[in-house]
């Protein structure tokens, strides 16, 4: 005690102004400084990573359509039927191309780790695939080529181009002012982004499907026909008839869209309007297509298969994202994305929260869901009456 005296004297001699409220004061005013410290160094590491991140949007559009390069080239296919890394000069002779261009080429795709180095012998190095060089393959099992052509050609590109005149107005969707018609519509009348389109969703369906087999197969337990509303090519469909072959399927599209779906055993195919009417089954099935319209056509599709499937056992099965705040999900930034691109290509179409989807099945007339997630960017919606 009569240390502690001593000491608050001889710093009340050293330095009266600062101890006007005693030895506290001098604790208190020393972590009011680390305090300020600790906030201007959490600026200036925010500020440091923001002059590095702003270039991420300066040149984002670089990293696309050299991805897009890569695929239009052939890289990724020409490594894997190689059957091991290939050099540069191996890959200039493959692929046809000017030597130094795609040294560049291969550099900045290094870089960004969707190829690697590998020595070969010890004077040379060659490129190899990677897990993601692999999904860039047009034939892999997990390709998502097709979906990164689709997303990266002028026609799907333009229309990004008027997302701000979207957000000021509710007129037309991008899509119609960069192209004079819907997208649906501009599909039917040019057969090369009809096909780009379908080619994506199939694509897609065999990365989502693969998931919903492995993931809850359970959901099509005592299902004897399911109806693949907007079914496209039916890869979807196809996939699931042959992982669960009791099942009849029925891919159900617009009449230019199943003329031209490839014809597997076990799938009856169907011409027609989903807003018309859905042919008989005892579930129906959507995939990634109720997001491209706004709640009043979602219900008025919906209803439709409320009438097409048996009232005591029937159900709806969709396949779609559903936005919730989750840490744990590393793909919930896709699903932002997406909708995105529905602001962008459709005009009231929209990825939902699971209170939007338990509003638009309420009103369509289905009492109970319940919602699977897969590993996949989408969640398996399960509808009842």
């Amino acid at each position: 005690m009569i240390y502690c005296s001593y000491i608050m004297e001889l710093q009340q001699r050293l330095c009266p102004s600062r101890f006007r409220f005693g030895v506290f004061q001098v604790f208190k005013e020393r972590s009011t400084e680390m305090g300020d410290i600790k906030v201007r160094g959490k600026k200036e590491d925010e500020d440091e990573k923001a002059e590095v991140e702003i270039w991420n949007y300066v040149f984002g559009h670089v990293k696309i359509a050299v991805v897009k390069c890569a695929i239009e080239l052939g890289i990724a296919d020409a490594i894997d039927k190689h059957g091991s890394p290939m050099t540069l000069s191996q890959l200039t002779t493959t692929l046809k191309c000017q030597p130094s261009r795609l040294y560049r080429i291969m550099r900045f795709l290094v870089h960004y780790q969707i190829f690697k180095e590998e020595p070969i012998t010890k004077d040379s190095i060659g490129f190899a695939l990677t897990p993601l060089s692999r999904r860039l393959s047009r034939h892999g099992e997990r390709s998502m080529a097709a979906m990164i052509l689709l997303q990266s050609s002028p026609v799907t590109l333009a229309p990004w181009h008027s997302l701000s005149a979207r957000v000021l107005d509710s007129g037309n969707s991008p899509f119609e002012t960069a192209h004079g018609k819907d997208v649906w519509s501009y599909a039917e009348e040019n057969s090369g982004h009809s096909k780009l389109i379908d080619e994506a969703m199939a694509c897609d369906a065999r990365v989502a499907v693969r998931a919903i087999i492995e993931g809850c197969p359970q959901v099509f337990d005592g299902i004897k026909s399911l109806v693949d509303v907007g079914g496209g090519n039916g890869t979807a469909l196809s996939m699931l008839v042959k992982a669960f072959p009791w099942i009849h399927g029925i891919d159900f599209d617009l009449p230019r869209v199943v003329a031209v779906a490839p014809k597997v055993d076990g799938i009856e195919y169907v011409g027609g309007d989903m807003f018309e009417c859905v042919p008989k089954a005892d579930a129906a099935f959507f995939m990634w297509v109720l997001h491209d319209w706004g709640d009043e056509e979602c219900i008025q599709i919906l209803k439709k298969c409320r009438e097409a499937i048996p009232q005591d056992k029937g159900k709806v099965i969709i396949v779609e994202s559903v936005l919730e705040e989750d840490e744990n999900d590393k793909l919930e930034f896709v699903g932002l994305m997406l909708d995105m691109v529905m602001m962008t290509h459709t005009n009231k179409g929209k990825e939902r929260t699971l209170k939007e989807w338990t509003y638009v099945l309420g009103q369509a007339g289905f009492t109970r869901i319940d919602v699977k997630p897969i590993h996949a960017v989408q969640s398996v919606i399960e509808a009842y009456i």
